[in-house]
């Protein structure tokens, strides 16, 4: 009887064993499920961080190195462990990922896994030359500043987006543009001409600038120097119709801004006798009619500024002595002369008095 009691202890015992084992390893895989699936993984505050994982550097330490030193997660290590089993190291994409505050560790791995980069926003303003455009993607795509200026001043390579170095900006309408990270130069040039396209297309644009005789890279162009002569809309639009009238009747345009662009120096704030003599052909000083291409990229207001110029008879405008940013315009050279004078005048007693406060 006592060895039939000792012996159902005995089997009672050597079921307890693989219960507990099965319990513990279910806990065990709910623990690892929870850490994977459930538990955020990232330790910060913001709504999301961006890491950038480089060419060449998809290898899973460099790619560990760069969460690390980004802050991201609050156990490091889990990314190598988690990430072993879907092979994602040798998959890597590169590029710029959004990790969002709160992701577990199987979304950052599935993310990784599948390439799904983040977009980048390109946001242009105005932009004056090729070599502020070069800097402006390469600092937030993964090219070189060198090979996006290579491309942008190359005829040959631009010829594809129909158009050259010297209309490449009339292609440029400013917004803020979505990408993905990894988007080639063709990629972006492509998509601003498209947009530029539906821009014209848009508001009958395309037949005012053929009532103005001109064409949509003309109105640009013109758009370009207007943007560049004052920030108030009321004299734009005065300003506007001074150019068109000069077009109109075969006058040099003699637009100050011109001769900065020229210069390749936009800290000038006075135009000197001297720099009128500069032979670029953006010099309208000295060359009649548009420039060759635009001194930099107008805001969509000012090229519908152009486009809707009212016609008035001013040849001629000046700064206003007041120094309030605004103009005068007249229609005779002998009122403009007096006002000219008028402003040099008080702009040199500005001059002497910023001297005398420096002494």
């Amino acid at each position: 009887m006592a060895q039939k009691k000792q012996s159902k202890k005995k089997s009672t015992g050597q079921l307890k064993k693989p219960l507990l084992i099965i319990l513990a390893s279910l806990l065990l895989i709910t623990l690892i499920g929870y850490i994977l699936f459930a538990l955020p993984a990232t330790a910060f505050d913001e709504k999301s961080r961006m890491v950038t994982i480089e060419k060449d550097s998809t290898q899973k330490s460099a790619v560990l190195k760069v969460f690390k030193d980004a802050g991201i997660l609050k156990i490091n290590s889990l990314l190598g462990i988690a990430g072993a089993p879907f092979n994602i190291w040798d998959k890597m994409k590169p590029g710029r990922y959004e990790i969002k505050k709160g992701q577990s560790i199987l979304d950052i791995v599935r993310m990784l896994k599948n390439g799904r980069l983040a977009e980048v926003k390109l946001v242009i303003n105005r932009v004056r030359t090729r070599g502020e455009l070069a800097k402006l993607i390469s600092k937030q795509f993964m090219t070189d500043s060198s090979f996006v200026m290579e491309f942008l001043s190359s005829n040959d390579s631009l010829a594809a987006l129909n158009t050259d170095t010297g209309y490449l900006f009339t292609k440029i309408i400013p917004n803020t543009y979505s990408y993905y990270s990894d988007a080639s130069i063709q990629t972006i040039l492509e998509k601003l001409r498209a947009e530029s396209i539906k821009f014209w297309s848009r508001n009958n644009r395309l037949q005012k600038a053929a009532a103005l005789d001109m064409t949509p890279e003309q109105v640009y162009i013109l758009a370009s120097i207007v943007d560049e002569e004052t920030n108030y809309e009321s004299d734009k639009y005065k300003i506007a119709s001074v150019y068109i009238n000069r077009l109109k009747k075969q006058m040099p345009l003699q637009a100050c801004p011109t001769i900065k662009f020229a210069m390749n120096d936009f800290t000038i704030t006075r135009i000197y006798e001297k720099y009128l003599s500069n032979p670029s052909p953006y010099n309208t000083y000295r060359v009649k009619g548009l420039p060759p291409g635009p001194i930099c990229t107008p805001s969509p207001k000012t090229i519908d500024i152009v486009l809707d110029a009212p016609e008035t008879d001013y040849i001629y405008f000046v700064a206003k002595s007041d120094f309030s940013g605004y103009h005068h315009f007249s229609n005779n050279y002998q009122e403009h002369n007096n006002k000219a004078k008028e402003y040099q005048k008080k702009l040199d007693e500005y001059m002497l008095r910023k001297a005398a406060e420096k002494r």
